[in-house]
């Protein structure tokens, strides 16, 4: 196992996972959740998905509502899920 370093600053090092099969929620029917997890601060982001997202459109998710106010990440640790790891 790797010893994950701590962050010196917030959004340095997050945590993705990814929760499917949800009830259709709104009008968009998102389906899914992207849940992304600052390991210094605590806090977590919840973005509603569908769960045939690809792992380009999660990657653009990312980048247009959390990269644009947190900054660039350092560490993304997840669980390899194929949606993560497909594409990119």
């Amino acid at each position: 196992m790797i010893k994950i370093q701590e962050p010196r600053r917030p959004w340095e090092i997050v945590y993705i996972d990814w929760e499917a099969g949800l009830p259709p929620e709104g009008d968009r029917s998102y389906n899914a959740c992207l849940v992304i997890f600052d390991r210094s601060s605590k806090t977590p982001i919840f973005l509603p998905c569908h769960k045939d997202d690809t792992a380009m459109d999660k990657a653009l998710l990312i980048w247009n509502r959390v990269i644009s106010w947190t900054g660039t990440f350092t560490n993304i640790i997840s669980d390899r899920d194929p949606k993560f790891t497909s594409a990119l």
